[in-house]
């Protein structure tokens, strides 16, 4: 019986399922642009940390560059950092990590899930979430992910409060509870799915 089992697994595919299974190939352009996007976004951050760090000693030119990157608005000239200022650069600083590692997710998750294995057993470096891996962990994960990055740009809105009217207010709150909605009803479906199989 193992026998017959192993000779049907190692039977080669017909040429119609072959090419069916070949085609998951086709997204690997999308997952190396994805690392293209993450090398910009590493770019950024270190830009806008280089402002940061050149605007606390006294940069008015990095200075001006990190108010207007961030949007922040006063009533009088900003010229020195305050912890206002400070707090949304970090912020920022914050969400560029945040949607880094979401894309870290998306790369080596989707990678793993959907094109090919990446075969890390045992390598010293290995995620630990990559060991459970599966389409609807991935799911849950990306979600929680979009909330904590909806979290730090509703909390920057909060805090450069004055710069936006009480509509944007209001329909960044609303978009962000939508956000949690949708990631709990993700959860508790994929409960509801993986429950007969735990039974089982």
């Amino acid at each position: 019986m193992p026998d017959l089992a192993q000779a049907t697994a190692n039977r080669p595919l017909r040429p119609l399922p072959s090419l069916i299974f070949a085609s998951r190939w086709l997204q690997l352009p999308l997952y190396l642009g994805l690392i293209v996007a993450q090398a910009v976004y590493v770019a950024h951050f270190l830009v806008e940390l280089w402002h940061l760090v050149e605007a606390a000693f006294g940069d008015s030119h990095a200075l001006e560059a990190l108010v207007a990157g961030i949007g922040y608005k006063s009533d009088a000239p900003v010229t020195q950092l305050n912890e206002t200022v400070i707090m949304l650069v970090v912020l920022a600083l914050i969400d560029v990590v945040m949607i880094s590692n979401l894309l870290i997710m998306v790369i080596v998750g989707g990678y793993e899930t959907f094109v090919s294995r990446l075969n890390l057993d045992e390598h010293p470096d290995q995620p630990e979430w990559l060991n459970h891996v599966n389409a609807s962990v991935l799911k849950v994960k990306l979600a929680m992910s979009i909330i904590g990055i909806s979290s730090i740009h509703l909390l920057k809105t909060f805090i450069n409060a004055d710069n936006y009217t009480d509509k944007v207010l209001i329909a960044q709150t609303v978009i962000h509870a939508v956000f949690l909605l949708s990631a709990i009803a993700i959860a508790y479906t994929d409960r509801l799915m993986s429950a007969p199989s735990e039974k089982h």
